[in-house]
C-alpha cells in the first residue's frame, strides 16, 4: 500500500514563502553592502597604485631636471648617464626648447620601454615650459597602448629661464599584478560571504519565525485532537438521536447513552482546552495550597454510579499546585482505569481500582492486564494508546506533571494489574516555601475551582 503523500497547509507554504523571501531580503541588503564596500576598496586600491607610479615618475623626472645644467651657455647631460634615475623605468627623456620651434630630445634612458610619438612628448614638455611646474598627461605609444607621461621644467643657470623639461614616461600596468589579484579575492571573498549570509539569514529567520511555526503546530495538533476525539462522541449522539426518533419507545430509552456521550464530549473539549493551554505556556500553572487528598475524593466521586466504585486509601496531603490542571490529570488516570483496568472476563463496568494518595503522589492501580514501563513513553504519545483509545488522556496527564515538575510513572501492580503514579512537586518547592508554608496551607484547606 502505497504511503500517503502528506501536503503542506496554506499557512505552512505561506509561512515558507515568508521565510524565503527573508532570507532573500537578508541576502540582498549583504550583497549591496558587499558590493559597495567592494568598489570603494577596488577605486581606492587603483587610485593608490596610479599615486604611486606618478610620484616615482615624478621623483625620476625631478631628479633628471636636477642633473641638467649649462656651461658656456650649452645643456651639459653629462650627469644623467651615471644616475640611477635615469636606468629602468619609468623611463626619461629630456627635451631642450627652441627659440621659436619645438621641443627637442636630447637625451633618452638607457630603457625604452615604449615608443611615444614624438609629438606627445613635445606637447607635454611644452606644457609643463609654459605652465613652469610638473604636468601630468596620458597617450598611447605606436601600438595603441596607453602611457602615463609626467613633464617636470628644468632652467638655464645664467638666465633663470625655462629651457626645457624633463618627462618621465610610466606603465599604467605598475602594480596592476597586486590590484587583480585584491580584485579576485574580493569577488572571491563577497561570493563566499554572501554564500554565508544567504546561510545564516535562512537559519536566523527560521529561528524568529520558530514562535510562529510552534502556534501554527499547536493549531494544527489541536485541530486534529479535537477532529480525533469529537468523532466518536458526535457520531453516538446522532446515531441515538435517529434511532430515538424513529424507536416506538420514544426518546427516553436512549437518553443514557445520549448522556454518557454528551459527558464524554465535555471531558474531551476540557482535555482539548486544557492541552491548548499548556502548550500555548499562557498563565501554565496557578499554583496555590491545596488539599490533594480531598481534590481526589472529589474526583472520584464524579465517576458513573452504575460503575464499580475505587477503593480509596487517602492521607491527608497539602501540596502547591494548580487545581483545576490537577483534577483533569487524577480523571485521566480513573478513565483510563476504567477502561482498560478490569480483569479478564470481568464486566466492562466493574473494573478493580485502587487509589491513594501519599504526600504528593497518587496512585491509581487496576486489575487489567499491566503495562511495561518501557512502553510509558509510547503510551503517552498522542493517538498511540491501546485497547481503543487515543492516548491524548495520559499524554496530557504527562504535560501536566512535567508543568508541575513532577513525573508519570507506571509500574507493574502486585497481583496483576498496573500502577500509575503522578508525583507532583512538593508544597513549599515551587518558590522555596518551608515547611510553615505548609502548615498554613492546611490550616486554610484551599481546593481550587475546578
Amino acid at each position: 500500500m502505497a504511503k500517503p503523500v502528506r501536503r503542506r497547509s496554506p499557512a505552512r507554504r505561506r509561512l515558507r514563502r515568508l521565510q524565503l523571501r527573508l532570507t532573500a531580503a537578508y541576502t540582498l541588503i549583504t550583497v549591496v553592502g558587499l558590493a559597495a564596500l567592494s568598489w570603494l576598496v577596488i577605486r581606492t586600491d587603483d587610485r593608490a597604485r596610479q599615486d604611486a607610479e606618478y610620484d616615482e615618475m615624478r621623483r625620476r623626472a625631478s631628479v633628471a631636471a636636477s642633473l641638467v645644467y649649462y656651461e658656456d651657455d650649452r645643456i651639459r647631460l653629462d650627469g644623467l648617464d651615471d644616475d640611477d634615475a635615469t636606468s629602468g623605468t619609468p623611463q626619461i627623456l629630456v627635451l631642450e626648447g627652441r627659440p621659436g620651434g619645438d621641443p627637442v630630445t636630447v637625451f633618452r634612458g638607457r630603457t625604452e620601454q615604449f615608443a611615444v610619438p614624438a609629438g606627445a612628448l613635445r606637447a607635454v614638455a611644452r606644457t609643463a615650459m609654459d605652465e613652469e611646474e610638473p604636468v601630468r598627461a596620458e597617450a598611447r605609444d605606436r601600438t595603441r597602448e596607453p602611457v602615463h607621461l609626467l613633464a617636470v621644467p628644468f632652467y638655464h643657470d645664467a638666465t633663470d629661464e625655462v629651457a626645457g623639461a624633463a618627462v618621465a614616461v610610466g606603465d599604467p600596468e605598475y602594480g596592476a599584478a597586486e590590484h587583480r589579484s585584491l580584485v579576485l579575492s574580493l569577488v572571491v571573498g563577497t561570493g563566499a560571504l554572501t554564500a554565508l549570509a544567504a546561510l545564516t539569514g535562512h537559519v536566523l529567520s527560521g529561528r524568529s519565525m520558530r514562535p510562529a511555526w510552534q502556534a501554527l503546530e499547536q493549531q494544527e495538533r489541536l485541530l486534529a485532537d479535537a477532529a480525533h476525539e469529537l468523532r466518536t462522541p458526535v457520531a453516538v449522539m446522532r446515531g441515538s438521536v435517529e434511532v430515538a426518533a424513529a424507536s416506538p419507545d420514544g426518546p427516553a430509552a436512549h437518553l443514557p447513552r445520549i448522556r454518557r456521550a454528551a459527558d464524554r464530549m465535555a471531558d474531551v473539549v476540557e482535555n482539548l482546552l486544557t492541552r491548548g493551554r499548556l502548550e500555548a505556556d499562557v498563565d501554565v500553572v496557578r499554583a496555590e495550597p491545596l488539599r490533594l487528598d480531598q481534590l481526589v475524593e472529589e474526583v472520584c466521586a464524579e465517576l458513573p454510579e452504575n460503575g464499580r466504585r475505587p477503593e480509596l486509601r487517602l492521607t491527608e496531603s497539602v501540596t502547591e499546585a494548580d487545581a483545576a490542571l490537577v483534577r483533569v490529570a487524577v480523571r485521566n488516570l480513573l478513565d483510563n482505569a476504567v477502561r482498560h483496568g478490569r480483569a479478564s472476563g470481568a464486566p466492562a463496568d466493574r473494573a478493580d481500582l485502587l487509589v491513594t494518595v501519599r504526600g504528593p503522589e497518587v496512585w491509581v492501580a487496576d486489575r487489567g492486564p499491566g503495562v511495561d514501563p518501557d512502553w510509558l513513553p509510547e503510551l503517552m504519545e498522542r493517538f498511540t494508546s491501546p485497547g481503543g483509545g487515543t492516548g491524548i488522556g495520559l499524554s496530557l496527564v504527562g504535560r501536566i506533571a512535567e508543568a508541575h515538575r513532577g513525573t508519570l510513572t507506571v509500574r507493574e501492580r502486585p497481583g496483576g494489574g498496573a500502577e500509575f503514579v503522578l508525583r507532583l512537586a512538593p508544597a513549599g518547592s515551587r518558590q522555596g516555601g518551608s515547611a510553615r508554608h505548609a502548615a498554613d496551607a492546611h490550616d486554610s484547606l484551599m481546593i481550587g475551582r475546578p
